[in-house]
Order: C-alpha cells, then sequence, then structure tokens
C-alpha cells in the first residue's frame, strides 16, 4: 500500500472529479495535491443546463460555490487544492491542448510529485483532454510514476473503459492494473466514511445528478500505471 509519505498529486478535470474517482486514495494518503483544471468561470454571464439543475442562476455563481464546495470536500481529506483557471467544455471555451499540458507541467514541477493520478479519460470531452495533456507528460517526466484512474461516474460504460484502454495501448502506452493504490477497505471503514463525507461536499453537483445519479458514485476505485510500451 502506498505510504502517507508519498507525493502524491491528483489531476482533475472537475470540482469534484477527484474525489469521486480517489476519495479512498486521498483518505490514505493525507497531505495529497489535488489540481483542479476547470475552475474559472466564462468571461460573461450565462447560464446552462448543468448549472441550473445544481441550483445557480449563472455561471458566476456555481463557480464561486463549486470552489468553496471543493475546498471544504478536501479538507476533509486532509488535500490541499490548487485550482487552474481554465474554463469547462460547457462555457464554450475549451483550452488548447497545448497550453493546458503547459499549465500541468509547471504545476507538476511545483510540487515534484512521486506519483501522479489522471482521468482514463472516458466519455467526456474535459476528462479526454486532460487525460491526454498528462500522457503528454509521461515522456518528459520519467522520474514520475503516472496513473490513471477510471472516471466515475463514467465508468459505468464499461464498453467506453474498454475502447479507451485499447486506443491508449495503439497509441503505444502499456497499462498495467494497480490493485494496492486504493487500499481494499469495507463499508465500514474509516477511509470510506471520510470519502463519504467529501463526496456529501459537493452539495450542488449531488443536486444535479439526482438519486439515480448519485447511485452510481460510490463504485470500487481503479487505477491503470501507465508507461510507454517497449519498442
Amino acid at each position: 500500500m502506498m505510504q502517507s509519505r508519498a507525493r502524491l498529486l491528483v489531476v482533475s478535470p472537475h470540482l469534484d472529479d477527484a474525489v469521486l474517482s480517489c476519495g479512498l486514495l486521498l483518505a490514505a494518503n493525507p497531505s495529497a495535491i489535488v489540481c483542479t483544471v476547470f475552475t474559472a468561470p466564462p468571461p460573461e454571464k450565462m447560464s446552462t443546463d448543468w448549472d441550473r439543475q445544481s441550483g445557480f442562476t449563472d455561471a458566476f455563481e456555481a463557480m464561486q460555490t463549486r470552489k468553496q464546495e471543493d475546498i471544504r470536500a478536501l479538507q476533509k481529506l486532509g488535500a490541499q487544492p490548487v485550482h487552474l483557471s481554465f474554463r469547462d467544455a460547457q462555457y464554450l471555451l475549451t483550452p488548447s491542448p497545448d497550453d493546458l499540458t503547459g499549465a500541468l507541467r509547471r504545476t507538476l514541477n511545483e510540487h515534484s510529485p512521486e506519483n501522479v493520478f489522471f482521468p482514463l479519460g472516458i466519455f467526456h470531452s474535459d476528462h479526454t483532454l486532460v487525460s491526454d495533456a498528462c500522457l503528454a507528460l509521461i515522456d518528459v517526466m520519467p522520474d514520475t510514476a503516472f496513473h490513471a484512474y477510471e472516471d466515475v461516474p463514467y465508468r459505468q460504460r464499461q464498453e467506453a473503459v474498454s475502447e479507451r484502454i485499447e486506443e491508449l495501448s495503439k497509441s503505444g502506452y502499456a497499462l498495467s492494473p494497480t490493485t494496492d493504490m486504493g487500499a481494499p477497505v469495507n463499508a465500514f471503514s474509516a477511509h470510506e466514511q471520510i470519502k463519504r463525507e467529501a463526496i456529501a461536499a459537493y452539495a450542488s453537483q449531488l443536486r444535479a445528478f439526482g438519486p439515480q445519479g448519485q447511485s452510481s458514485l460510490y463504485s470500487t476505485e481503479k487505477y491503470w500505471r501507465l508507461q510507454r510500451a517497449s519498442s
């Protein structure tokens, strides 16, 4: 099992993805860094379907509140938030791959993590964009171990998981399941309870997911070690 003293950084596309997908890992590794990519509102007032379902009148209110929710959630896990100033796809201002890769590389260089966890990149365009940006760093950061986590709730689309793994394999990456990162726990463990409390901090997002969507948020965490395949 990874020790709590290890320098660990989780890259999160949105303000909840790291906790949903890696909450047990974070609970087992206090003092981890969580770098969330898409945390900025659009330059002008607008309202999206997701923000309205979350209970917000506009994007400014949404991002301000969601940042506070994220800070509270990560406090419960003993993690440190880092918020990058990119805008997610719903605000129609997606960053270029180069800009995103550059910002993530600067963040990783600043914190020097031994292990980086990033989304496998399933279904959502923002998740795929962040995943690809992190993949681009594997070759230039040989002293850092990179691991992909299966994106919750999109990992419920098992076909999408298989397709993404096949895509990465064809692109020259070797993926091996990392079974010990999440530290096997039962439903009554302290880490499981901490993760549930952290997820509860994202009240607006739980509202948007609704009861049916929430049921898919507590699936087993799964990780893959990524390396360049031997030629």
